[in-house]
């Protein structure tokens, strides 16, 4: 069996690499030819219906994928032995000519050749044979042959009836040779041909993959074997280390906060919310003591009491960070919103609405616009300087609400009845919705805005996806609640997990991808009554609770166990991944 022709030996089959610097146009972009000292064994069925392993693998297709690895990595004479001696080769004999005559420039024959290699769509051989004669035409232009390229352009491109629009592309640039057209495929402005290796790349991302191999075939299988190792493994939180091919992936429970490193007590009353920043580098509660407090996370680990943030004359129920961290909302219960200045601790604006309360409190994406859920179940847009930009009336919330905007701005999402959450198109006005059978306590979006975890009177939390059709993905169970408003959050590495608060003074982890309860925190005195987990920094997380403190929590084998107020350890900076310790 043959290589680029029939009168090729076998040490000559060798794999175009698709990586090369661009200028190589000819022959010259093949990788040197390898050679076997061993004699080539073709198999007549070249092993197509031999199947390996425990799932029934192609033996076929396992060898070529190894070719291919091997060629992207240089190692051309040990791909050339592996075809001579498997006697599967890498590409067909069609192929191989075919991958020559485009680097060769023999546009005809590659068209030819073309219609051999076992494409059976005819859409995918229009195209390709588009792409093919483009290249002759801007060659032929390149070398100044406006006839001849005219003549491509009339006879070969244009009955293709493919892309008419590039067709008047290509004729315009017939007609004013000296300008710049812009490539329909890149979008980048050209006035040469592109280098045939780069040709011969875009080909085969057309063509399936049964006729070209997609280049780097096997690191990419491995690839998504590691992805779904650390999908699967439970306690996977850290970036930290190398991931080892040579065992699979395991990470310890030790990746998990599950100790106390310091308890803040500066609240007088029970502690009802809690939000670290965007960056990772604050953290904002409040309280049935009618204030806030801005907390600063040190380097070190430690957190350190800011600006305590008075002026509200109810409880405080709910805070939210300003896109850049630079400023903070707090909204007291069926009263106002004032928005505060970080660096300072100054009251920037007091929002408020005639004699109706105001009940939540959200940021635009943008920053700069300040949303508000109303007593009369509207919700309310003000500027920064609290003009009203527009109120959205009816069924919109309810008494005890929260409310958030996705990142791109295009959703609002609330709760509009006691079983139901609404979210609204801002741009269309229309309206989805996601409807429970028990009460809806709370609810919160992910960072990437693909889901909404709700938690229930029922106690249960159920993870929605809301990106397109909004559909239920998963339950969490085991936490506890009665009485009392308890949250839960998204975090974690690429926010794997769910914590939630609960009213038997724990706080419970579970897995998100399998739903699995991996760790219950015992400390507090009172129910737990918020969660939020540093959004940077995946082994910080912060509890709020009726016993008046706030939990920082951090990796067991790290704490010097003081748990006294202020207390700190040292900085969580050791992982154990895969078994290796950082």
């Amino acid at each position: 069996m043959g290589g680029a022709e029939d009168d090729e030996p076998p040490s000559k089959r060798v794999k175009a690499s698709y990586t090369q610097p661009k200028g190589y146009s000819n022959g010259s972009f093949l990788k040197e030819f390898a050679t076997c000292s061993s004699m080539a064994r073709p198999l007549a069925s070249q092993g197509d219906d031999e199947l390996i392993g425990s799932q029934g693998i192609k033996k076929v297709e396992f060898v070529r994928v190894i070719a291919d690895a091997l060629y992207s990595l240089g190692y051309s004479k040990t791909g050339a032995c592996l075809e001579e001696e498997s006697g599967i080769t890498f590409h067909s004999p069609t192929v191989t000519t075919f991958i020559q005559q485009i680097l060769n420039g023999n546009w005809d024959g590659s068209l030819a050749s073309l219609r051999k290699i076992g494409i059976a769509d005819e859409s995918i051989i229009k195209s390709a044979s588009f792409i093919i004669l483009q290249q002759k035409f801007f060659e032929l232009l390149d070398r100044e042959k406006v006839m001849e390229a005219l003549k491509t352009l009339r006879t070969e491109i244009s009955p293709l009836s493919v892309n008419s629009d590039r067709v008047r592309e290509l004729s315009f640039f017939i007609l004013f040779p000296k300008s710049r057209i812009t490539d329909g495929v890149s979008g980048q402005r050209m006035v040469k041909s592109k280098a045939r290796s780069e040709l011969l790349e875009e080909l085969r991302k057309m063509f399936p993959p049964t006729v070209m191999i997609p280049d780097g075939r096997l690191l990419q299988l491995v690839e998504q074997a590691l992805d779904l190792q650390r999908e699967a493994c439970l306690f996977h939180n850290s970036d930290a280390g190398e991931i080892s091919l040579y065992a699979n992936h395991h990470c310890g429970r030790d990746q998990i906060p599950s100790e106390t490193v310091q308890i803040l007590q500066e609240h007088q009353d029970e502690v009802w919310y809690l939000q670290f920043s965007h960056n990772g580098k604050y953290l904002a509660s409040s309280s049935s003591d009618n204030s806030a407090i801005i907390w600063e996370v040190n380097l070190d680990g430690k957190v350190s009491l800011k600006h305590r943030l008075t002026g509200h004359q109810k409880p405080v129920s709910s805070i939210s960070w300003s896109p850049d961290d630079s400023q903070i909302l707090t909204c007291g219960v069926e009263e106002v919103v004032r928005r505060w200045d970080v660096s300072s601790g100054e009251c920037l604006h007091v929002y408020e609405k005639g004699l109706l309360g105001l009940i939540s409190c959200s940021w635009s994406p943008d920053g700069k616009c300040v949303f508000s859920g109303l007593t009369d179940k509207s919700i309310v847009i003000w500027d920064l300087d609290g003009k009203e930009i527009e109120c959205l009336k009816g069924q919109k919330t309810v008494k005890i609400s929260d409310l958030q905007i996705t990142s791109d701005g295009k959703l609002i999402i609330t709760i509009c009845k006691e079983t139901m959450i609404l979210l609204i198109d801002r741009e269309s006005k229309s309206e989805r919705c996601i409807e429970e059978e028990q009460m809806i306590v709370s609810f919160t979006l992910s960072r990437d805005n693909k889901y909404l975890l709700v938690s229930l009177v029922n106690e249960e939390l159920h993870l929605w996806n809301i990106e397109g059709r909004i559909r239920p993905v998963a339950k969490f169970k085991g936490h506890k609640r009665s009485r009392f408003i308890v949250r839960a959050c998204f975090g974690g590495l690429e926010q794997a997990f769910i914590a939630s608060g609960s009213e038997d003074s724990q706080v419970y982890i579970w897995h998100k991808g399998s739903g699995e309860l991996i760790e219950t925190l015992r400390g507090h005195s009172g129910a737990v009554n918020c969660i939020s987990w540093n959004p940077v920094n995946p082994h910080m997380l912060a509890s709020a609770s009726d016993d008046r403190s706030i939990r920082i929590w951090g990796l067991k084998q790290l704490s010097s166990k003081q748990n006294g107020k202020g207390k700190s350890t040292a900085n969580n900076g050791i992982h154990y991944c895969n078994g290796a310790t950082i």
